[in-house]
């Protein structure tokens, strides 16, 4: 199938419309100032003219003054008309950035976890920062003076026209070659853009990458090895940002070049008029003053081109991600639980990824499995057999793509978002924190908890050492929390679950980075929240399975036995063979990895 072929450069750029819509006011009355400012720096030349061609012939000195006095009225006003052009265009184009960058940001924030899956979190990045930055000064500088200058050159193209004609026809000849080079300019350009600032993201993915896992690259000595993947992106960064530079320099060249030709034919030429008598001296002064205000808008050409299309290409790469669909929304006419108990069924629930290829089996291949109100279900199996991927659909981090998951017997699909994820909380075994207070961080899903509330959460999640933090609850963190160890990590993420009180509380591996001693009081406290609240829970130690009152075994994507642990046990050869892999795995581990404090 054929790829579609770029929106032109028009197209791309009307779409920012939407948001700059609210700034237009201001930014046409700029382009109205600019405009007056070019037209009285083009009625200069004229009072020129009149004076060379008039007063100085004369013996009236007081005209000669007047047109001295008009000619720094005019400069004055110019300059005036200038500043106001700032002025306007100043407010308008931050209101505009901050609008977009909201706006990306809520649309990251509704997109599903699959579209995060795949895009790098450095492009991301690019586009929220530097693309919308580029856009902002385009819309409040590049746009104005593009649309300025291009109005300048034809009204100035008239004016020399109409003072002689034939010095103007060499300057309209001479733009031929230079708008064909402007043609070819913008495909090349174009392209070298859109990698560049592609590039530009993928660096900075690596950056991201290599601090965030500053410890691993340490620990393995490997940060040489990480510094010649950083440099060979750079060296591909940087020919493309000497690509971009050749383009911009040879239409500069030719923008340099011509005008200068021009003008030194047409100053021979009107040599020549004037001395037959066909053209005046203020005539030829207007004219090649006229045509010195006209240099500027010329010579600028090729800068102001090159920001429109790396404001184009930015705009290409910021819609990219708004026109991303989000499949995981709320219905249309959602359903509400009246009574929450916090019954939780699968059934025949299927799930693969949007762009696995058809011929990989789904990794959940039919899963039934019914968790009762109040009832602790541990879901056990070797890696790879989809246990982290089935506690991802209750709260929809991803939607069954066959079957359904239900609670309290409406679709999870039927609810709202936010009432579905209030009734479902989750803890993950990689924990993550936000550079925020400890405070802030167990609350995130019930912001109005009491203190008592926090303080419960925290004690159940054996997460007391939070007190003993310099500033106690009101601690920051820091980025990810990695201020802390891997084990008060994973606490106050549990901490975080058990604070938001849900009817059903999905828990994967929560207790992986515990010491053994420490694992056995919060599996203690957890017995007092799970006798009253529907838990599944992902287990990789066999003293997990224990909270747990009935079991379910998973293998290749399919729940293939349910029951007590000494059920399965006594009857299932595959759950004792996973169920000693499991203890092997915690013999293996140190006594003790971590104290309670």
């Amino acid at each position: 199938m054929s790829t579609p072929p770029p929106p032109s450069t028009l197209a791309s750029l009307g779409r920012l419309y939407r948001y700059a819509k609210p700034a237009m006011p201001r930014i046409y009355v700029a382009i109205v100032a600019s405009l007056l400012a070019s037209l009285v720096a083009l009625a200069i030349p004229q009072v020129l003219q009149w004076l060379i061609d008039g007063p100085l012939t004369g013996t009236d000195v007081s005209l000669v003054w007047f047109s001295v006095g008009l000619v720094l009225a005019l400069g004055v006003a110019e300059a005036g008309l200038i500043a106001l052009r700032r002025w306007l265009v100043l407010t308008p184009g931050t209101h505009v950035e901050a609008h977009m960058r909201n706006s990306l940001y809520r649309q990251l924030q509704r997109l599903p976890v699959a579209f995060h899956d795949r895009w790098p979190s450095g492009q991301l990045l690019s586009r929220a920062i530097g693309d919308l930055n580029l856009i902002r000064r385009w819309m409040a500088f590049g746009f104005v003076i593009l649309i300025v200058n291009s109005l300048t050159l034809v009204i100035g193209f008239v004016i020399l026209v109409s003072l002689n004609w034939i010095l103007g026809m060499i300057f309209v000849v001479a733009s031929v070659p230079v708008l064909i080079y402007g043609y070819a300019f913008e495909k090349r350009y174009s392209r070298a853009a859109r990698r560049g600032q592609d590039q530009q993201g993928d660096l900075a993915t690596a950056v991201e990458e290599s601090v965030h896992g500053i410890r691993v690259l340490k620990a393995f000595g490997r940060g040489s090895h990480a510094l010649k993947r950083f440099e060979t992106q750079a060296e591909e960064l940087q020919g493309t940002e000497l690509e971009k530079a050749r383009a911009v320099a040879g239409i500069w060249l030719w923008l340099l070049l011509v005008p200068d030709v021009a003008f030194a034919v047409a100053l021979v030429v009107g040599v020549w008029l004037a001395q037959s008598g066909s053209s005046s001296v203020g005539e030829l002064v207007a004219f090649f003053a006229t045509g010195t205000v006209l240099l500027f808008p010329i010579q600028s050409m090729g800068y102001f081109l090159a920001m429109t299309i790396d404001a184009k290409t930015a705009t290409n790469r910021f819609f990219e991600v708004m026109d991303e669909v989000n499949t995981i929304v709320d219905p249309i006419s959602p359903k509400t639980i009246e009574k929450p108990q916090g019954r939780l069924v699968f059934s025949d629930a299927h799930f693969r990824y949007q762009d696995s290829p058809s011929r990989f089996p789904d990794l959940l291949d039919g899963i039934d499995l019914v968790i009762e109100p109040g009832e602790t279900m541990a879901l056990v199996g070797l890696t790879g057999s989809g246990k982290t991927t089935l506690t991802a659909l209750p709260t929809r981090l991803y939607d069954v793509t066959g079957g359904s998951v239900s609670l309290d017997g409406v679709d999870v699909r039927d609810l709202a978002l936010d009432e579905l994820r209030a009734h479902i909380a989750m803890a993950f075994e990689d924990a993550t924190l936000f550079s925020a207070t400890v405070r802030e961080n167990v609350l995130l899903g019930r912001p109005d908890a009491t203190e008592a509330d926090l303080e419960e959460a925290l004690d159940i999640a054996q997460a007391q050492f939070a007190f003993d933090l310099p500033n106690g609850l009101d601690t920051r963190v820091g980025e990810e929390g990695l201020s802390l160890s891997g084990g008060q990590r994973q606490r106050l993420a549990l901490a975080r679950a058990v604070a938001a009180r849900p009817s059903v509380l999905v828990l994967d591996d929560p207790l992986s980075a515990l010491d053994v001693t420490t694992e056995q009081l919060v599996e203690a406290a957890l017995r007092r929240v799970l006798a009253s609240t529907t838990a599944l829970i992902v287990a990789h130690r066999p003293s997990t399975v224990s909270l747990a009152d009935r079991v379910a075994l998973m293998q290749d994507g399919r729940i293939t036995a349910v029951g007590t642990h000494s059920e399965l046990i006594a009857s299932n050869a595959h759950y004792r063979f996973v169920i000693s892999s499991l203890d092997n795995q915690t013999q293996a581990q140190p006594a003790h990895t971590e104290n309670v404090s």
